[in-house]
């Protein structure tokens, strides 16, 4: 194997954690949004795009996961498999909370009730990635897939 080779066999695991931690400081900025404001400001444009960024950005990444990264693990890691499906049920759970959390915007709910969906969407999100990247980073190390980063882990 090259020097590149490793390299590139390697990467996946940078970017996987790189990616999340992305993912949580959109996350801290949508928290600051909803921090910095009373209730007129739960009707702002700019939380409207804070969330629907972070919302959008999450999505993708689980999205590229389930269809690109994860069959790659399966193929590889067979005895991965029971630990793949979890993380697929976390992502659809995530989805759930991601569509209230964007309805909630969308109706300009009260700032308590919004800081209820981004607070249990931080908790499952948190607990998701930490779980992921215990069962996965080393698997990730090794793992020869032949694609753009950004498409199958989302935007970095």
């Amino acid at each position: 194997m090259t020097e590149g080779e490793e390299t590139r066999l390697v990467a996946w695991s940078h970017e996987l954690r790189r990616v999340h931690d992305r993912l949580r400081g959109a996350l801290e900025v949508t928290r600051s949004a909803l921090a910095s404001g009373d209730a007129a400001a739960t009707a702002t444009r700019d939380l409207l795009l804070f969330c629907h960024g972070f919302c959008v950005a999450l999505t993708e990444h689980h999205e590229g996961e389930d269809r690109d990264l994860f069959p790659a693990i399966a193929a590889a890691h067979p005895e991965l498999r029971d630990t793949l499906r979890h993380l697929r049920q976390d992502h659809s759970m995530i989805a759930h909370l991601l569509g209230g959390l964007q309805a909630a915007v969308e109706r300009a709910a009260s700032p308590a009730e919004l800081d209820r969906h981004v607070e249990g969407i931080a908790a499952i999100m948190e607990s998701h990635f930490r779980y992921e990247e215990r069962q996965l980073l080393a698997v990730l190390d090794t793992l020869a897939l032949d694609a753009d980063p950004h498409d199958v882990l989302g935007p970095l």
